[in-house]
C-alpha cells in the first residue's frame, strides 16, 4: 500500500530496501497479450513448440514485459512525501535484463530508495532501484532505476 511519510523520515530511508513484493506468476497468456500489445511476436516468446527446441527449452517473457511490472510492484510499496498532490512517472535510468524469465515462473521486486532531490516549487524527484528476482534463481531478471516526480 502507498505510504505517506514526512520528508525527514523518507531521508532516513535513503539507500535502504523499502519494499519486497509478493511473488507474481508470468504465464503464457500474459506473454501472448503483451505480444499483442507491442507487436513483438518473436518465437522465443509466443511459440511454445519452437521454443521447446530453443536455448531455454520453453518460451520466455519479453524483457519489457518484466520491466513493465515495475509500476505494479511499486504501487504496492510506494513511499511518498506527506501532502503529495500527485506523482508522475519521470522515466528510467540504467536498465539491464540479466536473466530471462521462463514461462510459468514467478517474479518479485526488491525496491531500494536510491536517492531524492528536492527542488523549488514543491517538486521532489525520487529514484528507486528495482531488482526483479525469479523464484528459485540466484541471478535477477532485471535491475532498473525508476524515477518518479512528486508534487507537494
Amino acid at each position: 500500500m502507498r505510504q505517506e511519510l514526512p520528508l525527514e523520515e523518507i531521508r532516513k530511508l535513503l539507500g535502504t530496501e523499502i519494499f519486497v513484493s509478493d511473488w507474481k506468476k508470468i504465464d503464457q497468456d500474459q506473454i501472448n497479450r503483451f505480444a499483442d500489445a507491442t507487436g513483438d511476436y518473436q518465437w522465443i516468446h509466443v511459440d511454445p513448440k519452437k521454443a521447446a527446441h530453443g536455448p531455454f527449452g520453453k518460451t520466455i517473457a519479453h524483457g519489457f514485459l518484466t520491466l513493465s511490472h515495475i509500476p505494479f510492484f511499486a504501487n504496492k510499496g510506494a513511499i511518498i512525501p506527506e501532502g503529495t498532490k500527485m506523482t508522475i512517472n519521470y522515466g528510467l535510468n540504467k536498465v539491464r535484463f540479466l536473466n530471462p524469465v521462463p514461462v510459468d515462473s514467478k517474479i518479485r521486486d526488491r525496491i531500494v530508495l536510491s536517492r531524492m532531490e528536492e527542488s523549488k516549487g514543491g517538486r521532489i524527484l525520487m529514484a528507486t532501484t528495482h531488482t526483479i528476482e525469479i523464484e528459485g534463481q540466484e541471478k535477477p531478471a532485471c535491475v532498473a532505476e525508476s524515477l518518479s516526480l512528486a508534487f507537494v
